[in-house]
C-alpha cells in the first residue's frame, strides 16, 4: 500500500535519532547483525548437507545452537537499544511489526533448543524445525533491512530540515 504524500510518519523523532546515534547499543546492533548472518549462512550449509547426506549431524546441531546463542544476543542488546532510543524494551511503534515477527523468530529457535535437549524430535525432525526457524529469521532480517533503508532515506531529509532550523 502507497503512502500518500504528506502522510508518511518519520521512522525516528529528532530526538530520537540523536539518541538512537548516541547509544552505543547501535554499533551493537549494527556488528551482531552481520555476525548472527555469516553464523546463519554456515548453519544453514551444515544442516542442509546433513539433511541431504545424512552426515554431520552434530556439526549441524552444534550450529543450530551456536545461532540460537547469537540470536538471543542480538534480541537482549537490540531490546536494550530500544528502550534507550523509543522509551521501551520492545513493540515501540516504529519496530512494532518487527517485534512482534521477532517473538515467532525466537519461540521457533526456543523450540528447537528445547527439542534438541529433550529428544523430542530425531535428527531429522530438528533440522526441519531449525530450517523453519531460519526461514522466519529471514523475512525478520527482512523487515530489518526495509526499515534501516528507510531511516537512510530518511536521514537526508531530516538533516536539510535541522540544517534549515539555524538560518
Amino acid at each position: 500500500m502507497r503512502q500518500r504524500q504528506g502522510q508518511h510518519k518519520p521512522l525516528y523523532t529528532s530526538a530520537e535519532r540523536e539518541r538512537r546515534d548516541a547509544s552505543p547499543w547501535t554499533l551493537v546492533q549494527g556488528v551482531l547483525a552481520p555476525l548472527q548472518f555469516l553464523v546463519f549462512l554456515a548453519s544453514l550449509g551444515l544442516v542442509l548437507r546433513t539433511l541431504a547426506t545424512g552426515e554431520g549431524a552434530e556439526a549441524a546441531n552444534a550450529s543450530v545452537v551456536a545461532k540460537t546463542l547469537v540470536l538471543y544476543a542480538i534480541m537482549v542488546t537490540g531490546s536494550i537499544w530500544e528502550k534507550a532510543v523509543f522509551g521501551r524494551y520492545l513493540f515501540a511503534p516504529a519496530f512494532f511489526w518487527e517485534d512482534v515477527f521477532s517473538m515467532l523468530v525466537l519461540a521457533l529457535h526456543t523450540a528447537y533448543l528445547a527439542a534438541l535437549g529433550l529428544g523430542w524430535l530425531d535428527t531429522h525432525g530438528l533440522l526441519v524445525l531449525a530450517l523453519a526457524a531460519y526461514a522466519a529469521y529471514l523475512i525478520n532480517a527482512g523487515q530489518f533491512l526495509l526499515k534501516l533503508r528507510a531511516a537512510r532515506l530518511e536521514a537526508p531529509a531530516s538533516l536539510t530540515f535541522a540544517g534549515e532550523a539555524g538560518r
